[in-house]
């Protein structure tokens, strides 16, 4: 079974961009994450024994330039989930995919392939894209924002069609056509996890029919957790359950002093603030004039954490971020950190047990 059906932890948690330079932070700090397949590993198989939920990878293709040119150094989705799948035993993988960039049919068969080598924990993550640069590398201009959801909706309804259809069937869409198509064998999950991460109104829609977590990416808790009641309230209205995430990023110190001077360190000093303007850029151009008095501070989040939520604290000023999390409406979030086996170790011996006791984690799950 996956581990996110059946799941009774109060707050599901889960790993984020473990198969991508740098991970989430923006940074010439030492200890981030440098991608090879043993680092990757090891970090994997760290989550699974401190008894994490999934492990959900970031889709990218090119880096952003600046100092550190961030996540230039990436695994692909797919390939990193069938070989953590092979040496994993319990704990869910995420395929992150850009629509634009594989067909139905492909990703079918492929999802079906890792299904069958995890013993039922994939789970795909849709993107129907953002990052221009990168889609027109495949060959075509990136759709208008809403047209990508336009396919989005077909490309996922296709695949689900061939993870379910008995033998061979024809398929019109405005979209794609598809001929006798035909994917064998089915993957084992009956009803295979689907994650997506709409923010903007069509997004929500496209979340609230075809996915089963919507990832929501805010700039605080209240707007989070609004999010979260809208989104579900929009899944409801469709008789589907819908389960949403959160992220964040994680300084855990002995003092909130300690961890402060941390964030200090890796954002204001050693921050890469040439990629943080690239990639803003990416997503409101001209961020700077744009955004105005507003840019520098969520410069500084993309670099602490790639726009999540902080967690920044002493254990228990972790431990309570993340009861708030839960109290606003939140099932799960992701987590990361500026040193991957650092901070997971930490989770297990230090954080896990307070979280245990506060109510949001299971003892022996």
């Amino acid at each position: 079974m996956n581990p996110l059906r059946g799941n009774p932890h109060r707050l599901k948690l889960a790993v984020f961009g473990v198969n991508v330079s740098g991970g989430c932070s923006m940074t010439s700090m030492p200890g981030t994450l440098g991608i090879t397949w043993e680092e990757t590993k090891r970090v994997a198989l760290a989550a699974e024994a401190a008894g994490f939920d999934a492990l959900v990878p970031v889709a990218r293709w090119k880096g952003m330039g600046g100092d550190t040119n961030f996540n230039h150094r990436s695994f692909e989705p797919f390939t990193w989930a069938a070989g953590l799948a092979a040496i994993t035993s319990r704990i869910a993988l995420f395929s992150t995919c850009h629509v634009p960039t594989v067909h139905p049919v492909r990703v079918a068969k492929e999802f079906a392939t890792i299904d069958h080598i995890s013993g039922g924990r994939f789970c795909l993550n849709i993107v129907a894209g953002w990052n221009e640069r990168e889609i027109s590398m495949f060959g075509a201009p990136q759709a208008a924002h809403d047209t990508r959801y336009d396919i989005a909706e077909e490309w996922i309804s296709l695949i689900k069609a061939l993870w379910s259809k008995e033998g061979e069937f024809d398929w019109s869409g405005d979209h794609f056509k598809v001929p006798a198509a035909y994917s064998e064998p089915k993957p084992l999950q009956q009803t295979p996890v689907i994650m997506s991460a709409g923010n903007s109104p069509r997004g929500q829609a496209f979340a609230a029919s075809h996915a089963d977590l919507n990832f929501v990416v805010a700039p605080d808790l209240p707007t989070a957790g609004k999010a979260a009641q809208g989104v579900r309230a929009l899944a409801n209205q469709r008789a589907r359950n819908l389960q949403v995430f959160g992220q964040c990023y994680v300084v855990c110190r002995d003092t909130e002093a300690e961890a402060r001077a941390f964030v200090e360190k890796y954002v204001t000093e050693l921050g890469d603030w040439d990629g943080v303007r690239n990639l803003l850029d990416v997503l409101i151009p001209n961020s700077q004039s744009a955004l105005g008095s507003e840019w520098e501070a969520m410069a500084a989040n993309m670099i602490a954490g790639y726009g999540a939520l902080p967690l920044v604290g002493t254990p228990d000023q972790v431990v309570a971020g993340l009861v708030r999390m839960s109290d606003a409406g939140l099932d799960g979030t992701t987590l990361s950190w500026v040193d991957y086996h650092a901070g997971i170790e930490q989770f297990d011996k230090v954080l896990r047990p307070r979280l245990v006791e506060a109510g949001l984690r299971e003892r022996n799950y």
